[in-house]
This record gives structure tokens, sequence and C-alpha cells, in this order.
């Protein structure tokens, strides 16, 4: 077993939450409120500026060259994730600098400065752990959401599906498992031989799984508000 998989495996019920949660079966149907997808895609691109800083923190504590190379392919990959935000928003009239300019949600600054205070306190192990549950997890989601695509090629959605399904992404997915297994040798060696640092590890990605769950959330409180302001003017 796996570093990642034995993580996810004392997390699982935090793990099944996330991945299985309300957000994503009404992304899967098709039937998820706009305002919904819309609230939760702007955070998103927020949140994704400091998950970018989170790599830049794993570069700058990199002891090898190969650190820092993950470091910097990792930077590179969500700076570039940003632009499906970028372009979806558009369809919507948002700019960049509106983007920008929107407030953080309570719910990302808390998942973000989480992960950033995982890497400030630990070692290179800890940030990558606290990372996972974001890019692996998507990827699993991605995944998994494919096969609707098949069916219905015009799924509101698509566009978000098919980021996280394609290689390019899966293989960013792959690379965060190994650099895990890596360091896991590294700074951690035989998770029986050091149970209070394993459970220190699973802690870690408890919780930033955790916080998943609530990003999923907040994107489900945000539209319903969106719509209830909406419907006197409806009416």
């Amino acid at each position: 077993m796996t570093l990642f998989d034995r993580l996810k495996s004392e997390a699982a019920r935090d793990w099944a939450d996330y991945t299985g949660h309300e957000f994503l079966r009404q992304l899967e149907a098709g039937t998820l409120p706009l305002a919904a997808f819309r609230s939760y895609l702007i955070q998103d691109y927020l949140f994704l500026i400091q998950f970018a800083r989170a790599n830049a923190l794993a570069a700058y504590k990199g002891h090898t060259l190969d650190d820092l190379v993950a470091g910097q392919r990792g930077l590179t990959a969500i700076i570039e994730e940003t632009e499906l935000h970028v372009r979806l928003c558009a369809g919507w009239g948002l700019s960049r600098d509106d983007l920008n300019a929107a407030a953080e949600h309570p719910a990302t600054i808390a998942y973000t400065r989480y992960v950033l205070d995982a890497g400030l306190r630990g070692d290179l192990l800890d940030i990558h752990v606290a990372l996972s549950p974001c890019t692996i997890g998507y990827a699993e989601i991605g995944s998994r959401l494919k096969p609707v695509l098949e069916d219905n090629p015009d799924h509101p959605y698509a566009e978000w599906i098919s980021e996280y399904a394609s290689e390019p992404f899966q293989e960013t997915a792959a690379q965060a498992a190994a650099t895990i297994e890596e360091l896991g040798e590294r700074f951690l060696g035989d998770p029986a031989a050091n149970p209070q640092r394993m459970a220190s590890l699973t802690q870690t990605f408890s919780t930033a799984t955790r916080m998943e769950s609530a990003f999923w959330q907040m994107g489900l409180d945000l539209g319903a508000a969106v719509q209830e302001a909406e419907s006197p003017a409806q009416a």
C-alpha cells in the first residue's frame, strides 16, 4: 500500500464525503444551479492563487533539485488551471480583473491558510500531504465523471469535467502521489515504526479533505443565497 493509499484509507469516511458530495452529485446530473457553480468557480480561482503560493513554498523548502522541480511543476500546473476559470467566467461577462477583485469567502480563507500553515510549520512531506486531497481528489472525481460526457456531450459542465478528466491533469495527480511516496521514504520511513508522525500526517490529510467538502458546501450555500436574492425580482 502506498503512503497516499494509506492516508486515504485512514480518512475513508472523510474522503467519501468529499468525492461524493451533493454538489458533485448535482454537477454530474447536470442539475447543479448555475449560481452555485459560478459562486464556487469564483472562489476556486481565488483558492488556486493561494494554492500556487503553497506550491511555491514547497519549492522553497526543497532540499534537492528534484524537490525544486516538483514545486515548480506544481506551481505551473496551478497557474495553468486558472485559465479554465477565466474562460468559463468570461462567458458570464466576468474578467480576470473581476475575479481578482472578488472577496475571499471564509471557507476559502480557512482551507488555503491551513495548507500554507501546514507547510510553514512542517516539512516537505507535511505540505504535500496537505495539498494532495485537492490535486489527487479532483483527478479521481474527473475520471469518475468522464463517462457522463459520452452519453451527454452537451452536458452543462462538460468543460469542467473534461479538464479534470484530461490526461495532463491525471498525470499531474499521478506525479503528486509519486512525490508523496518518495517524500514518505525520506521523512517518515516505516509508518509502523513512527506512529506519532503517521498520526500527524493522517490528521493533516483528514482536515484538508474535510475542508474540500466544506468548499463544495460553500458553493451550494452561496448559490442558494443568490437564487433567493434574485427571486423577488423574478416574481
